[in-house]
């Protein structure tokens, strides 16, 4: 990388806050850290990071990384949002992807492999600071359009506003109509590491955010004990 990219890192214990940004200092990030939710949004307002990583409970606010995810991703759509957190519970998991993150860790998990799914995430979305190309690469299934090179997706002409995790569910679903795809493919398709819980979870978001501009849409179809598929009425 040329310039260093930016971490944000929203975390209130001053020790553990340090410990990460060690961590990602070792590893060439630039680094800002936060205590709170209003100190982090006072600062995204002067400059978005390139990666934001939230702890959930913030101060005295037991919930307040979720809250600062859902200001967040409604300044930047598709800003990569990782939690970072000692709450493992799996309804915690879930209300952190209803709300948008890209990836829900907990804080047991070691340095490298959080810095590999860091990664992940910084390199999809280097596609999207790409100059435009003469041709973009499109993927059509029938109301779909995927600009690959974008990474936008368009449903009856109408653009969708997901997650870098997101894009890439749908791009692997749509690729393949009619067959399904499994979690380990749909993880491979997205560059991370989830697992069942989670991906249900991006795929429930998913089809709501199709929802929201077309109720009849039903595309997204469920292979019980498999995975999921595109329908093959658009392939």
């Amino acid at each position: 990388m040329d310039m260093a990219r930016t971490i944000a890192i929203v975390e209130d214990e001053p020790a553990i806050a340090a410990n990460y940004r060690d961590a990602f200092e070792r590893y060439g990030f630039s680094v800002r850290c936060y205590s709170d939710r209003e100190s982090a949004m006072a600062g995204f307002r002067l400059a978005l990071p390139d990666l934001a990583v939230i702890d959930v409970g913030l101060g005295d606010e037991m919930e307040g990384g979720f809250d600062l995810c859902r200001e967040l991703r409604s300044m930047a759509p598709q800003l990569p949002i990782v939690f970072l957190t000692a709450r493992g519970d799996e309804l915690d998991v879930i209300s952190g992807l209803r709300l948008g993150a890209d990836d829900y860790l907990t804080k047991d998990i070691s340095i490298a492999h959080m810095m590999a799914r860091v990664h992940a995430l910084l390199r999809r979305m280097e596609r999207i600071s790409q100059p435009q190309a003469e041709a973009d690469e499109t993927l059509e299934r029938g109301d779909l359009a995927i600009n690959v090179d974008r990474m936008l997706v368009t449903w009856k002409g109408q653009p969708l506003d997901l997650t870098v995790t997101e894009f890439w569910i749908v791009h692997c679903l749509a690729h393949y109509p009619g067959q399904v795809r499994n979690r380990q493919q749909l993880m491979d398709a997205a560059r991370t590491v989830l697992d069942n819980n989670t991906i249900t979870s991006h795929i429930k978001r998913i089809r709501r955010k199709f929802q929201s501009l077309d109720d009849g849409f039903n595309e997204i179809e469920t292979a019980y004990g498999m995975g999921y598929r595109w329908s093959s009425r658009t392939g």
